[in-house]
């Protein structure tokens, strides 16, 4: 079977187009045909060895897939050859098949294809823990999300409209702040031309925001800090600027804030419950047409390097998908 692959650790340059064995299904796993898999910044991170949890080389990258199941390890139930899949895996995605643990499998409703499928997990995934189970965003709130155009940005402007939060999106560009006004953002900030700080606090009144979801790290993260309301929370969901902030205790206490982590793939291990209720709704909602992935682009498994590389350079809005299989 085709696989991309990472020997090195030097970055998406490095992935190559290879033949490689079918995998076999370990104890509680399953095989997947993968139809579908989702691309993420973190696949960039974990072809440098700059992922939390990092396999050695050679691996192949992905995280997300949507597929059929071709066949069962032992002791695995409630699940069946040929069921439509959509799995979490911790690396092995772009590929034309994978092997996934089955308690990270949920089943695909019929309704939803393989892209919107691999387009699902990740970014609605960790938006909706953020802002439902960690940030306890409630009706009448006001959110900021920062790159508000991006993978993980885009779901968040549209799961906090449907928690009932009044939301402003910052984004680098018209375009994509435009991306964000079609998935209900209330208010936007241009961040590349316009006061991040002094934009929240005139749309509120000077008060500051309730919530503010940060997936960028650096200046915008002292914009956040800045401008958050009294008890006001701010969700770290990653660094795609580059820079890792660092955290001044002392402001924290002068307005009692709460800056809370959130660390998505580690409920799958440590807090399944928290992941499948998160799931059940979530595919509720995509079936009433609530919300819908917004995929920008896909690529043929051949060109994962190049859609990669449309993450990384922070050139799509939404999603990118690999199609394989198809």
């Amino acid at each position: 079977m085709k696989a991309i692959v990472c020997h090195e650790l030097t970055g998406p340059a490095a992935l190559q187009l290879e033949d490689v064995a079918e995998p076999r299904p370990a104890p509680g796993q399953v095989r997947v045909k993968v139809r579908a898999c989702g691309v993420n910044f973190a696949d960039s991170l974990i072809t440098r060895g700059q992922y939390q949890r990092q396999p050695q080389p050679p691996f192949s990258p992905g995280f997300e897939v949507a597929g059929e199941v071709l066949e069962l390890g032992a002791g695995v139930t409630g699940i069946n050859v040929g069921d439509r899949m959509i799995g979490m895996a911790g690396h092995g995605g772009y590929a034309e098949q994978a092997v996934i643990d089955a308690q990270r499998c949920v089943p695909m409703p019929a309704a939803m294809s393989f892209e919107h499928g691999a387009a699902f997990p990740v970014v609605f995934g960790t938006s909706h823990i953020a802002l439902w189970h960690r940030a306890r965003l409630q009706a009448g709130e006001t959110l900021v999300v920062h790159g508000a155009s991006g993978g993980v940005g885009l779901t968040a402007v549209a799961i906090g409209k449907q928690l009932g939060a009044t939301v402003i999106a910052t984004a680098s560009s018209p375009e994509k702040l435009e991306i964000a006004r079609q998935q209900g953002a209330d208010h936007l900030i241009n961040s590349s031309d316009e006061d991040v700080r002094a934009r929240i606090k005139a749309l509120t009144d000077g008060r500051g925001a309730d919530v503010i979801y940060d997936p960028v790290g650096g200046d915008l993260f002292t914009a956040s800090l800045r401008s958050i309301a009294f008890e006001g929370r701010i969700l770290v969901i990653g660094f795609a600027g580059g820079t890792v902030p660092q955290i001044p205790a002392n402001h924290l206490l002068v307005k009692n804030v709460d800056v809370i982590g959130v660390n998505w793939p580690a409920y799958a291990e440590l807090n399944p419950e928290v992941m499948t209720a998160s799931f059940r709704i979530l595919l509720d909602w995509y079936l009433t047409g609530a919300i819908q992935p917004h995929i920008s682009a896909t690529y043929p498994l051949e060109q994962a390097a190049e859609a990669l590389n449309q993450v990384v350079t922070r050139k799509s809005t939404g999603k990118v998908v690999i199609t394989v299989n198809e």
